[in-house]
């Protein structure tokens, strides 16, 4: 596919550099808008025509980003210290595309680890970091293979697949797709809801993705993907071998106080009652949060913040987080 370079932003302003990358040919498109109209039968091919219609008048470029420097993942470390070795891997992909014109490649990977210890939490702050978009497909409720790639024209309530969705109805060409979840997705021998992933983790097959419902090619070889599962032992070995997998290790205590801290500064930071909080948090409740696991920390310092304005405090104290996540204990921490 077409991609040429866009002015870089100023190297000081640490935003992405952006290129133009084409994700389609819009010569395939007219061909394909031009045989319904040839072959009547206007109202059964209705959604597939506003499909085609729409992809005409978006065109097919997209921005494809990549962070302007390697520093920019400092922070990242701190945000999340349990994922150093997955975010290791990605600032080697970041070191090798910067100083040049290559677009940033990400090996599709895999985050192992148990329920609410941030694997979802990092996709997005990884999105952020590279400037793109994130889009999020649960396998847990999927029920039909199509999902990713669409299903076909011919079925009733057919649509396009999420892949062509984040890529045609976006604004990234390199876009975070999370496949979360990814062991339990149901399979049957009908429908293979993981079946277009062994095409789409090949770089030189998502060059030439075809989506069941549109038939027409995608370049989808710059999606970063991102996968996370509980049990690898659910999912088939010919997908593990087009990733990197990492086991995620639930955070240790001193981590997790880490984690604690930088959720309630970010929290008070991102809000305009804030400036009515205490900048730093109290050692006993960070000593509080650090026994609740990353997704249940945020829950909890709202409702810590909520209580301490209620009763006209600036300081957040234990007894303001729920009494429910208290002494709980069940996150496992590595000692």
């Amino acid at each position: 596919m077409i991609h040429h370079s866009l002015v870089p932003q100023a190297p000081a302003l640490r935003l992405p550099v952006a290129q133009i990358r084409q994700v389609f040919q819009p010569a395939d498109v007219e061909r394909k808008l031009a045989r319904l109209q040839e072959a009547g039968n206007q109202r059964e091919y209705e959604t597939l025509r506003t499909v085609y219609e729409r992809m005409l008048e978006r065109g097919p470029e997209r921005f494809q980003v990549k962070p302007s420097g390697v520093p920019d993942m400092a922070s990242l470390y701190d945000q999340l210290p349990n994922f150093t070795e997955v975010l290791d891997d990605v600032k080697r992909h970041v070191a090798l595309a910067q100083d040049s014109r290559d677009g940033l490649e990400v090996t599709p990977m895999l985050l192992l680890g148990p329920p609410g210890i941030g694997k979802t939490h990092f996709a997005r702050h990884l999105a952020e970091l590279l400037g793109t978009g994130m889009n999020l497909v649960s396998m847990s409720s999927m029920t039909a293979g199509w999902l990713l790639s669409g299903s076909s024209s011919q079925w009733k309530g057919a649509r396009p697949g999420k892949v062509f969705e984040a890529l045609v109805d976006g604004e990234y060409a390199n876009p975070v797709i999370v496949v979360d979840e990814i062991d339990k997705a149901a399979c049957d021998a009908q429908y293979d809801p993981l079946g277009a992933l062994y095409g789409l983790l090949e770089h030189d097959t998502a060059q030439c993705f075809t989506d069941e419902f549109a038939e027409v090619a995608i370049d989808a070889s710059q999606v970063i993907w991102i996968t996370t599962a509980n049990d690898e032992r659910g999912i088939p070995e010919p997908i593990l071998n087009r990733m990197n997998v990492f086991a995620v290790e639930a955070p240790t205590l001193e981590q997790a106080r880490t984690i604690a801290r930088n959720l309630y500064q970010g929290i008070r930071a991102g809000h305009d009652w804030g400036r009515l909080l205490d900048p730093e948090p109290l050692d006993d409740v960070l000593d509080q949060l650090a026994q609740m696991a990353p997704r249940e920390m945020r829950r909890a310092l709202m409702t810590g913040f909520g209580n301490a304005r209620l009763d006209h405090r600036t300081t957040v104290e234990v007894a303001d987080l729920p009494r429910s996540a208290a002494g709980k204990g069940r996150m496992g921490f590595v000692q």
